[in-house]
């Protein structure tokens, strides 16, 4: 498997948190978000996905790209250390809260959308942030308000083991501690992403374990 990431890509972060607690191996390419204006916006990297985002997986011939259908690739072709509960409910759980970091909070504050803010609509970097800030706490009560009110919860986000929620809420916890978002409010997440600190397939997927980090 070739996965193209970045060290601080949260959607590659979380495909490398499923590719390690399914213990599969890969290499890792770097496409490095900021150098020479972005090598995503290369014609190089557009061959491989032409939405020029981030992570794009290599996999037998097949070439997937976004985080969430990879995770959900790997599941099916890799069942071993399930991602996903096996009951329906469950496994609606589990995407639900993915989505709510993968589709509502997350995006908010990527790359493309910051530089729009910045450039096109000319803030400044206190109004930035404060955008940041704004979506992610929202993005992170809600996810909390969930964990809170479902008795499915446990060590980690549904139950005792790590789930498709897990590989989607560490990387923005990262984030959130990035941009100086007190996680005291959320105490579940907190939890939570203590004890998966704790695993050696989150150490060793963290930004500041990468190749490319810096």
């Amino acid at each position: 498997m070739k996965l193209y990431t970045y060290f601080r890509s949260s959607a590659a972060y979380r495909v490398r948190i499923a590719l390690n607690l399914k213990g599969l191996p890969y290499e890792a390419v770097p496409v490095h978000l900021l150098r020479n204006g972005g090598e995503q916006l290369g014609e190089a990297y557009r061959d491989i996905n032409p939405g020029a985002l981030l992570p794009a997986l290599e996999d037998e011939g097949a070439l997937l790209t976004q985080s969430l259908a990879i995770v959900e690739y790997l599941e099916e072709t890799h069942p071993q250390t399930a991602l996903l509960p096996a009951d329906a409910a469950g496994r609606a759980r589990v995407r639900a809260l993915a989505m709510t970091i993968a589709c509502d909070t997350h995006p908010l504050s990527n790359l493309r959308v910051l530089r729009y803010l910045v450039h096109t609509l000319k803030l400044d970097e206190a109004a930035k942030l404060d955008w940041i800030r704004h979506w992610m706490r929202l993005g992170l009560a809600t996810f909390e308000a969930h964990l809170a009110r479902d008795g499915a919860t446990g060590r980690f986000c549904h139950g005792d083991t790590p789930t498709l929620a897990d590989c989607c809420l560490v990387p923005q916890v990262f984030n959130a501690e990035r941009f100086e978002v007190d996680l005291a409010p959320y105490p579940n997440i907190a939890r939570i992403a203590a004890n998966c600190a704790a695993l050696p397939a989150f150490h060793a997927a963290h930004p500041s374990q990468q190749p490319d980090a810096e």
